[in-house]
């Protein structure tokens, strides 16, 4: 198959991209090099799948809506894997604008697109933020009307449009809520690498809630497999978790990684934001039924994979 992989220099999609290599798709990735993290550590990202025969990079962007337009035209995908956005989850409290125009604009830009060219089946991330503080575990049948910040909104928002091109055009469209992804590729400001990078360098970390908070860590390599499952399923349109199954307390989370790198965490207490639930855990029945997924690594594992990257990343 021929599929575009969105975000492609990012974490998350350049393992995917890999992957889809590996069993012996075409795999065309876009990407516009944004400023959240520096373009050096995005083209490392690229690197094992950047002199690939099968794999052609696009520098654009999701918000110019011509340009997909000719994109699509141009390549005819039989997929699209859409993981460009612009994430975390603080960041966008006081920058919703930006957030609007990358993660609802750019998304019905490649909606639009993939309508006009014919591309059929359209798979794009979510996020367990959607479901602020709903019950746990969180299902997918639980209402999201009622998010915490400006980032799940946004990505509510392109559940409904994916859902609104599924009903007027027919087209095929599966969202995955995706729960705490990490490893290796992280990005700088998710909390592996920072948390790692400031117990390193003895800089104090800003604790929410005493380190009661807990999040459903997911290991990369089990991600991708729910991803890879999810392109191939071709479902009409579907909303899945994915994530462990497991939280983990912040404390605990802390704790694996001094063990790791050998050194105590200098710690700030703070209050919880309102933006910020005090536990996500994902209930992943669906996903194990419709994708068979069954994620394997523990945090523990997960953690220690992650370091061993960083230690030659930073270099």
């Amino acid at each position: 198959m021929k599929i575009l992989v969105t975000g492609a220099a990012g974490f998350i999609a350049s393992h995917v991209a890999q992957r889809l290599l590996q069993r012996g798709d075409e795999v065309v990735g876009l990407d516009n090099f944004a400023p959240n993290y520096s373009r050096v550590r995005k083209e490392a990202n690229l690197k094992e799948v950047a002199a690939h025969e099968r794999f052609t990079f696009i520098e654009a962007d999701i918000r110019d809506a011509q340009a997909m337009r000719d994109l699509f035209g141009a390549q005819k995908f039989d997929r699209v894997m859409h993981l460009a956005a612009m994430g975390n989850v603080r960041y966008s409290v006081e920058h919703a604008q930006e957030y609007t125009a990358v993660n609802i604009g750019g998304t019905v830009n490649l909606l639009e697109a993939a309508r006009l060219s014919g591309t059929r089946y359209f798979v794009f991330a979510s996020t367990s933020s959607v479901y602020g503080n709903a019950p746990i575990p969180f299902v997918e049948t639980e209402s999201v009307a009622q998010p915490l910040a400006p980032y799940p909104a946004t990505k509510i928002a392109c559940e409904v449009m994916a859902h609104t091109y599924h009903v007027a055009f027919g087209l095929k469209c599966t969202g995955l809520r995706f729960f705490n992804v990490y490893g290796p590729r992280g990005r700088p400001d998710m909390m592996p690498y920072e948390f790692t990078r400031k117990i390193l360098a003895g800089e104090t970390l800003r604790i929410f809630d005493e380190g009661r908070p807990q999040r459903d860590w997911t290991f990369i390599d089990d991600n991708v497999n729910g991803v890879i499952a999810a392109i191939d399923a071709g479902f009409a349109y579907e909303i899945i978790n994915l994530g462990r199954g497991q939280p983990i307390a912040l404390s605990r989370f802390i704790e694996i990684i001094e063990h790791l790198v050998g050194r105590t965490a200098i710690i700030e207490h703070a209050p919880l934001p309102p933006t910020e639930p005090l536990i996500t855990y994902a209930n992943i029945e669906k996903a194990e039924l419709l994708l068979d997924y069954h994620p394997k690594i523990s945090i523990d594992e997960g953690l220690a994979k992650f370091y061993e990257w960083y230690q030659h990343a930073i270099q």
